[in-house]
Formats: structure tokens, C-alpha cells, sequence
């Protein structure tokens, strides 16, 4: 299953993997331009963009975008994170040219009529509304405010009611112009597919996309702080966090581990403490992601408010007794496997393969194998967990999120400042 990469003439890398056992294959065009691409004005417009990609173009309409990728039995989507914005589809074997179609025409040559745009809205609006009907949308929405502050990346994904309906198709076409450049665009297909194929597709399809690398994200610099929500919730909902690791860093692979044993399963600290011995809580967990200059640790627990405060106790505690003593070979070696087995487990999906390569081509500039991402999570040590875990409680002031305990959201939150580094 051999990796191949080809770069267009206009920047544009085409990245496949080629698996004979499928009768599918999922590819897509992956944009590196997301949220914190976004300048304040422009807060929540790669979201829109995306969904006005599937409303209409010089050729179809969005009811026969919908009809053609479905007459084949294929699938077609799209979403939008911080750092990048994606358009995909599956398809069988042979009709990879009409998926390709498809994403070529509502990438190079959308409408953004008014009307749907109108409609589109009033669909944002809603999806908005939903977040703020989520305790757990809530919480996220404010640890990313608390920890990046003024940022782009303190920003939501989706934007704001005022800022939503305020834009126009003209903006979005200009938005679309500056930055989906094809320098920073990958072509990636994953599943039965030839890659010469594929290329060819590409130059007739996107060959006429602009050069250049289109506007660069905002440096990101990790704040700190407490955030309340007082809405009212059956539970509270809390999230701790500091500042975390980026990809780039070789810290990386030792925070991913380090988050497997802290929080990563029913075997955890944090599971085992909350959960199974004190009864605190039906599901807490910790996880850690990475940007190109930052990124977050973070831990995440729901309880009932009157029991709110013996679980940031709880967690605090463990935070401070992981950064000042050793885990065992043993946790460290359990933590390792079950990071393992995720990334070989993910990769038996095409879409997930597909998804692998374009972020590292976005990334990296290259493809990483599974044996050398193997390679890096065996080379972490004990030691190396420690001085991670040592590093996220001290290194950073904490960011701290909490939606549903009403007046004693405050009392939670000094609590949890009390830690290893008072």
C-alpha cells in the first residue's frame, strides 16, 4: 500500500494510497485555512464558506449536487476546524472522476447567490443555537476563550449571530480568493485508486487554481484564566487545561502518552479515582491536541454540583502527584499500546487514511509512515511522561471552565488553582 506524492505546477501536492482489497475510495481537497485563518471581521466565515460550497454553482444546482454524488452511491461532506477547512467524498472505484467533478465545480466556481445565502444563515443560526443548548459545547466554548484570550483561536468555529448575518457574497468571494491558493491546498484520496490517474484528474480539474500560499494565521500565545457559565444544566459540566505541546515539538509523542494514562481509559488515574472508587462522575477523560505553535491539555468531567468540588479535588490532586513522581513502566507501557492500537485501528478506514496523509502533507510537507509514528510513541519513557506532565502543571497558568454550578462556579475554580505550582 504504497504512498505516492505529486505536486502540480501551480503548488498544488496530490497524495494517494493505494489499497486493492477495497472496492471504494475516499479522497478529498484539504484547505489550510480555518478559523484562526480569520480576522475579527471575518469571525466565522470559513464555516460559512463551507456550507455555501454544496448551495449552487455556474453549473449545478445545489439539489443536483446533491442528486449527482447520490445517482452514484456516494457520500460528500465537508467541516471546518481551527487550522483547516476539508471537502470530501466516497465513492466506488470507477467514479472517482464524478466525485472529483463535483468538488472541482463548488471549490473553483460557486454561486453564492443571495437567496441561499439567506437560507444558509437561518441553518447557522440554528446550528448556533444548538451549541448554546449543550453544556459540553458550552464548556469548550469557553476553555478555548480562556486559554487564548483576543485570539483567533479563542474564537468558535461557527462564528456569532451578529457576525453571521452580517456577511455578504461578495465578502465570501473574496475571502475564497485570498485564501484558497493552491500552495496551500492537498488533493488526497485513500482506497482503490491509481495515483497517475488521480494526477491526471487533478491538472484537468484544479491545474487552474491561483499560486501562493494565501494569508498566514495569527501566532497564537496561550493566556490562562477562568470562565463561568451560570446557565442552568441537570450537571455541571467542568474542563481544566494548560497550555500544551505542538506537533512540531518532539514533547509531542511523550503528552500524548502521558494523556493516555492520565485520562485516556477505563484503566486511568483519573477514571479509577473519580469513577470507580469515589463514584463521582460517569465519564471523565483528558485529552491533548496540537497546532504548528501551541496547543491544549485538557481534562473533562461532568458531575452533580453538590459533588463539584470533591471532583476538582480529585483532579488537581492528580495533576500534582503526576508531576512530581514517576509512573510505572508499566502504566507508561499500557498507555503506549493503547495509543498504538488507535492510530493501526483508525487506519484500516480509507476516510481515515485519506484525512492521515493530507494533514501531514499540510503539516509536514511529507508523509509519516505508522511504523515511524510507532517508532516515536516506543521511545517515550517514564521519565519523559513525568517531565511532561511537570512541565503542563507549572509551565502555564491554568485555564479553567465550568457551566452549570451556579453561584459556586468562583469556589470551584480557586480550588482548582490550588496545585502543585502554589
Amino acid at each position: 500500500m504504497t504512498v505516492e506524492i505529486t505536486r502540480l505546477a501551480n503548488g498544488l501536492r496530490v497524495v494517494s494510497q493505494h489499497m486493492p482489497h477495497l472496492a471504494t475510495v475516499s479522497l478529498g481537497i484539504w484547505v489550510a485555512s480555518g478559523a484562526r485563518h480569520e480576522l475579527a471581521h471575518e469571525h466565522g466565515m470559513s464555516h460559512l464558506l463551507e456550507h455555501m460550497a454544496f448551495k449552487g454553482t455556474a453549473r449545478r444546482t445545489a439539489q443536483s449536487i446533491a442528486e449527482e454524488i447520490e445517482q452514484v452511491g456516494g457520500e460528500l461532506n465537508a467541516a471546518t476546524s481551527l487550522d483547516a477547512t476539508f471537502y470530501y467524498a466516497r465513492v466506488l472505484k470507477d467514479d472517482i472522476g464524478v466525485a472529483l467533478d463535483i468538488l472541482s465545480d463548488i471549490l473553483q466556481h460557486p454561486l453564492y447567490s443571495d437567496d441561499e445565502l439567506e437560507r444558509e444563515r437561518e441553518v447557522i443560526l440554528q446550528e448556533i443555537a444548538a451549541t448554546r443548548d449543550s453544556p459540553d459545547d458550552i464548556a469548550y466554548d469557553l476553555i478555548q476563550d480562556a486559554a487564548f484570550t483576543g485570539q483567533p483561536l479563542g474564537r468558535t468555529v461557527l462564528g456569532t449571530p451578529a457576525s453571521v448575518t452580517g456577511f455578504t457574497s461578495g465578502q465570501l468571494r473574496q475571502f475564497l480568493t485570498s485564501r484558497y491558493r493552491a500552495g496551500r491546498m492537498v488533493l488526497s484520496a485513500a482506497g482503490h485508486v491509481d495515483h497517475a490517474a488521480l494526477v491526471r484528474h487533478a491538472e484537468a480539474l484544479f491545474g487552474a487554481l491561483p499560486p501562493g500560499e494565501g494569508t498566514e494565521a495569527v501566532p497564537a500565545k496561550y493566556v490562562g484564566g477562568m470562565r463561568l457559565s451560570p446557565k442552568p444544566f441537570e450537571q455541571a459540566h467542568v474542563i481544566m487545561g494548560f497550555e500544551g505541546v505542538s506537533w512540531r515539538r518532539p514533547e509531542f509523542y511523550p503528552a500524548q502518552v502521558f494523556s493516555g494514562l492520565f485520562g485516556g481509559g477505563m484503566s486511568s488515574r483519573l477514571f479509577q479515582e473519580a469513577r470507580e472508587r469515589r463514584g463521582l462522575c460517569y465519564s471523565i477523560y483528558s485529552s491533548t491536541w496540537g497546532l504548528a505553535d501551541t496547543g491544549l491539555f485538557s481534562v473533562h468531567a461532568a458531575t452533580g454540583s453538590d459533588t463539584m468540588g470533591e471532583l476538582v479535588e480529585v483532579v488537581r490532586d492528580e495533576f500534582a502527584r503526576a508531576a512530581g513522581e514517576l509512573p510505572s513502566q508499566r502504566e507508561v507501557d499500557r498507555a503506549k499500546a493503547q495509543l498504538k492500537a488507535g492510530l493501526l485501528m483508525s487506519l484500516e478506514s480509507s476516510a481515515a487514511r485519506a484525512e492521515q496523509l493530507a494533514r501531514q502533507m499540510l503539516a509536514f510537507d511529507r508523509h509519516i509512515t505508522a511504523d515511524e509514528l510507532i517508532e516515536r510513541v516506543e521511545a517515550v519513557t517514564p521519565q519523559a511522561v513525568r517531565d511532561i506532565a511537570a512541565t503542563l502543571v507549572t509551565g502555564s497558568p491554568m485555564s479553567f471552565a465550568l457551566v452549570g454550578a451556579g453561584e459556586k462556579g468562583s469556589t470551584y475554580a480557586q480550588l482548582a488553582e490550588r496545585r502543585a505550582s502554589a
